[in-house]
């Protein structure tokens, strides 16, 4: 099999495989979307994804070095300052990651 026809082949692989993910909760579990378990999930989760990654994130951080996290902690708040202004998700991920990138590329910090 020639470079091409493998690269298509495993293509239309992780294509299928993405949409078969996407697909089988909702051909699964459509009957049962009234479901105590799914409604707890469905509130719970994402917060809890979020405090992870929130955790994660700040997990490499050197505290005690200059800068002492500045561009990472001011980044944080500039993300949570437009979220709690524009209730607009991508905004303010787009603010937080555009301020960070600018603050690590400029020298700033």
């Amino acid at each position: 099999m020639n470079g091409n026809a493998h690269l298509l082949l495993v293509m239309a692989t992780m294509a299928l495989a993405t949409f078969a993910t996407r697909a089988t909760p909702f051909l699964l579990l459509g009957r049962r979307a009234d479901h105590p378990l799914l409604a707890f999930l469905g509130r719970y989760t994402p917060p809890a994804i979020m405090t992870i990654l929130v955790i994660y994130s700040f997990g490499s951080v050197e505290f005690a070095s200059p800068p002492h996290g500045a561009p990472e902690l001011l980044a944080s708040l500039l993300t949570l300052i437009a979220h709690l202004l524009w209730r607009q998700a991508l905004v303010s991920i787009f603010a937080g990651t555009a301020f960070y990138m600018y603050a690590l590329q400029s020298g700033l910090f």
